[in-house]
């Protein structure tokens, strides 16, 4: 099944897309400024989550990993985890990622 959401190719789409995300987030630890290394941090803290719950669904899909994403920044604002304008930034830094490599 080409199309599945746990083909070979899926999963190496996923691989490629979880790591070049990752990539992209270390880089802020050595170019960044204090306020763009806490938002690439906060947001680093709940990416890495992201591989682990792509393998107990059984499901690589990047509409899946954005969902996954969404929703677990979303409950993390609800708890109030974060001021307003940050919670922005790092929605922000995901959507800006996620268009980039998807």
């Amino acid at each position: 099944m080409p199309n599945s959401v746990n083909s070979p190719a899926v999963k190496q789409t996923f691989d490629y897309f979880v790591d070049a995300i990752q990539t992209e987030l270390d880089k802020v630890v050595q170019h960044g400024s204090d306020q763009q290394l806490f938002i690439a941090s906060y947001l680093t803290g709940h990416f890495s989550l992201l591989h682990s719950q792509g393998k107990s669904n059984d499901d690589y899909s990047l509409q899946a990993a954005d969902d996954y994403m969404v929703s677990s920044l979303n409950m993390a604002f609800a708890n109030k985890e974060l001021a307003e304008a940050d919670q922005q930034q790092v929605l922000a830094l995901w959507q800006q990622l996620f268009r980039q490599y998807a």
